[in-house]
């Protein structure tokens, strides 16, 4: 179940951030032409971070029926929802073919793709978290957020390999492949989840009890603080999280005009050591405890950020790579590693799943 989870998640992020790593090079010119470039790459983020805006809205509705119907129909629904808004995305015509409504289509798409993520996320690490053995429950969750972290791998792996095509063919088409092939994936991880089992844990409590009417009114009303931590937390690694690779990215591309192979290589190892990351602080959090593990990545995170931009400044790819491996296998593995245990055990079975959105 862990192993369903992980694969889920991989493949439903790799949607989610190859729209991230495709607004750092090339949507500003493909959707916002009219404006100067450096605007044109704010808009392109605009509507990056549209899909954050959708995701409370969609983790509300569809954690409120994950409680009443179950983990595993509100998995299946919201990895269609990312899977369609992704491959739509890979579709749509450009500003030179459809004027202002291109950037229109690709802002529905992206609500969309929030709407549907937004609850995913929080499904997956419950159900990996709701199948763990006692004092487990820390590596057991972070099979999700690995998964993240191999999606994002993903992502900026398939955008190096178009990126190698020539500048026109890679704007002109080469940027919707990433986009296109999403829909293989998203078949697969359907395929996966539809053959899980429900956790036996939502078995139990609705076996026993009638579900909650209203789980997130009943979580905030019962568990204030628990609900005020959840949302730090949440706002602490995600703005962190999407500085450096998203941002990071972009700086090095459009700022420092630096060849866009060298932010993604910086892209490409920082995941794969913040699998590593994710793996040991999810394991070392089982030993001493949610809290110092998480406050230690947050706390390394936001130091850490000048330090990255003093490396990456230095235009070296060799120290490129170092900046995106600390931030993101150390700040990034520390918060998002326990994350799934660490918000799960703040509330019960019957709550959980409203607060544990992403």
């Amino acid at each position: 179940m862990a192993f369903a989870s992980a694969v889920g998640s991989a493949l439903e992020w790799y949607d989610f951030f190859i729209y991230g790593t495709a607004a750092a090079l090339v949507l500003n010119e493909a959707f916002f032409p009219k404006f100067d470039p450096a605007v044109g790459t704010l808009a392109a983020f605009a509507t990056f971070g549209v899909g954050f805006v959708a995701r409370p809205f969609g983790g509300l509705f569809f954690g409120h029926f994950g409680h009443r119907v179950g983990r595993k129909p509100m998995l299946v629904i919201t990895l269609l929802l990312v899977g369609i808004g992704t491959f739509v995305i890979g579709l749509l015509p450009t500003y030179a073919t459809a004027g202002v409504w291109a950037p229109v289509a690709l802002v529905l798409m992206r609500l969309v793709q929030g709407f549907g993520a937004g609850a995913e996320y929080g499904g997956a690490v419950i159900f990996a978290v709701e199948y763990a053995p006692p004092g487990k429950r820390g590596i057991f969750g972070s099979w999700a957020p690995m998964g993240v972290v191999v999606g994002n791998l993903l992502a900026a792996g398939v955008f190096a390999v178009v990126g190698l095509l020539p500048r026109e063919e890679f704007l002109a088409w080469g940027w919707r492949l990433p986009f296109l092939i999403s829909i293989v994936l998203i078949a697969f991880g359907l395929y996966i989840r539809a053959r899980i089992a429900e956790t036996p844990v939502f078995s139990e409590v609705t076996g026993r009890r009638e579900p909650i009417r209203l789980p997130v009114v009943e979580a905030i009303r019962r568990h204030p603080r628990s609900f005020l931590v959840v949302i730090g937390a949440r706002l602490a690694e995600n703005g962190l999280g999407y500085l450096f690779p998203v941002f990071g990215l972009s700086y090095i591309v459009g700022t420092l005009h630096l060849p866009r192979e060298v932010g993604l290589l910086g892209v490409l190892l920082g995941n794969a050591f913040e699998i590593a990351g994710v793996a040991y602080f999810s394991w070392l959090s089982d030993r001493v405890g949610r809290r110092p593990v998480y406050l230690g990545g947050a706390l390394f995170s936001a130091a850490f950020a000048f330090p990255f931009f003093w490396l990456v400044d230095t235009g070296s790819p060799a120290l490129i790579v170092l900046a995106f491996v600390g931030a993101m296998a150390i700040g990034g593995g520390a918060m998002f590693g326990p994350q799934a245990a660490y918000f799960s055990e703040l509330f019960g079975p019957r709550l959980r799943y409203s607060v544990s959105m992403r």
